[in-house]
């Protein structure tokens, strides 16, 4: 057997796994695409779970849905590999920015497959309430010594990712990941990349306030996941404006996923 990095460029240099890790970028803009519809549905009155779970249920009521919860679960998988053979193969001379990015390549890949696991749980016919996830581990972390710093201490890391997207978004930081072509395309794939970063950015850092709320109120049932964070967002001055603008923004995202499943550098 070869070194890790090894097992990495030979995953790397395969088609076959290069094109499933292309259909994953498409099926996390299905994913956004249907989370989006949802929470502009909530926003003009109508129901849902505007998350990860919320999108699943969708999906598996269509009528191959088990089969294509399967398929989401396999493309994720393999964006999920192909983020750690990334950051395996960093060839960034700095150790300290090396490791970062690792990390950061570590984190998207832990997301990915936290998603392919609920599509796999949902493909076999369970059910997972992420909020109720949610307020499960905010309970958890404060009966936990020092959990309120703790709780804190997350609320404002899931925050701080949120800002990151926000920051790309604003920054057109996505740009360094894909090979955009020359010509007005470009200003259209430009366009659906920092409106979706930029939406994607606010759900998440509402998110992660969420988590700041239950610590400081020492109540782990104000802890939600992305549809209490956006549902939340109707309480602001013109909340309901508000979170059909991040519906379509997330919609928006996924649109740009799927762009990108042909343009990202892989």
């Amino acid at each position: 057997m070869g070194t890790p990095k090894d097992v990495a460029r030979t995953a790397q240099r395969s088609d076959g796994f290069r094109r499933t890790a292309r259909a994953g970028f498409v099926v996390v803009g299905l994913v956004h695409i249907i989370i989006g519809a949802l929470a502009v549905s909530i926003a003009t009155g109508g129901g849902g779970d505007a998350d990860q779970d919320g999108a699943m249920q969708v999906i598996r009521s269509t009528p191959v849905g088990g089969l294509l919860l399967g398929g989401v679960a396999a493309g994720l998988i393999a964006l999920a590999v192909w983020e750690v053979t990334s950051g395996l193969l960093s060839a960034n001379r700095d150790d300290a920015r090396r490791w970062g990015l690792r990390l950061k390549m570590l984190g998207i890949a832990a997301a990915y497959l936290v998603i392919a696991g609920l599509a796999l749980v949902f493909a076999f016919g369970g059910n997972i309430e992420s909020e109720q996830t949610m307020q499960t581990l905010s309970r958890a972390i404060l009966a936990a010594p020092g959990g309120i710093v703790l709780l804190v201490i997350l609320g404002l890391s899931v925050a701080g990712a949120g800002a990151g997207f926000f920051v790309i978004g604003c920054t057109r930081g996505f740009e360094k990941t894909m090979d955009i072509p020359a010509g007005p395309s470009r200003v259209g794939i430009v366009a659906l990349g920092s409106v979706g970063y930029i939406a994607k950015g606010i759900a998440i850092m509402v998110t992660g306030s969420l988590f700041v709320v239950a610590a400081w109120t020492q109540d782990p049932d104000k802890a939600a996941g992305l549809d209490g964070a956006l549902r939340s967002i109707t309480d602001l001055p013109l909340g309901e404006p508000l979170l059909w603008l991040v519906g379509v923004g997330l919609a928006v995202y996924g649109v740009f996923s799927i762009v990108r499943a042909r343009f990202a550098r892989m």
